[in-house]
């Protein structure tokens, strides 16, 4: 049983219908990043920023796990796997891996405008009137552009112990989530699936890393086929 270490990002998502910033020319949905992803954006025009996550929101309830992420989740059954995740979807948790850290917030979660530490589980839409237990509005509770990445530590401890890493649809270009392959033991095997991979600094130096030019859905199970 090996200690595997999944890295993935806005591509493995991507196949089961959720956009992506890559994939539209630096705009989601026709937003730009500044528009509804920073702390400036929830302060300027927070009406703006709620709606935006709540169509997201409804999006995400109507799409389903592909076939990468079904293919992690059985990989448990030989392996010891620790999933994190740049995506705030839930499609890794319904695919049924248990050991999912998110990165960047969970769309599926509110939190309280003045104690960050009250998040709640939230498949509906977020109003205006929806409060927290203190009386405060409640936000998506989703790390901006901007922000600090709370579970950074916390992933940058678990990849430390990975003897295989996967990185998969992810272009290696959104810091700091990009660095953490560079936590990766000097001797674990890398296995970097895209269809487009960038290799950054963290990933050009590495030794034992293995290109899989394919998207997600072929390229997870061709490599889980070869390192069983």
């Amino acid at each position: 049983m090996a200690r595997i270490i999944v890295l993935t990002g806005a591509g493995i998502s991507a196949e089961s219908g959720i956009k992506t910033f890559r994939d539209a020319g630096g705009l989601w949905e026709g937003h730009a990043v500044e528009d509804v992803a920073t702390p400036e954006a929830w302060r300027r025009q927070p009406d703006v920023v709620q709606r935006f996550y709540n169509e997201r929101r409804r999006q995400l309830l109507q799409v389903a796990p592909n076939a990468a992420h079904m293919a992690l989740a059985n990989l448990q059954s030989a392996h010891d796997v620790i999933v994190i995740t740049q995506n705030v979807d839930d499609l890794h948790e319904r695919a049924g891996s248990q050991n999912v850290i998110h990165l960047h917030g969970e769309l599926l979660k509110a939190r309280s405008t003045r104690n960050e530490n009250l998040v709640y589980a939230w498949r509906k839409d977020i109003q205006a009137n929806d409060l927290c237990e203190l009386g405060s509005p409640l936000r998506p509770h989703i790390v901006w552009f901007g922000e600090l990445v709370p579970m950074l530590t916390s992933a940058i401890e678990k990849i430390q112990t990975a003897e295989i890493v996967f990185v998969i649809g992810s272009s290696m270009q959104v810091y700091p989530a990009a660095s953490l392959v560079a936590f990766a033991p000097s001797d674990a095997v890398i296995y970097y699936i895209d269809p487009k991979p960038q290799l950054n600094h963290e990933l050009r130096n590495r030794k034992g890393l293995h290109v899989i030019e394919m998207n997600a859905t072929e390229g997870v199970p061709y490599v889980i086929e070869n390192i069983r």
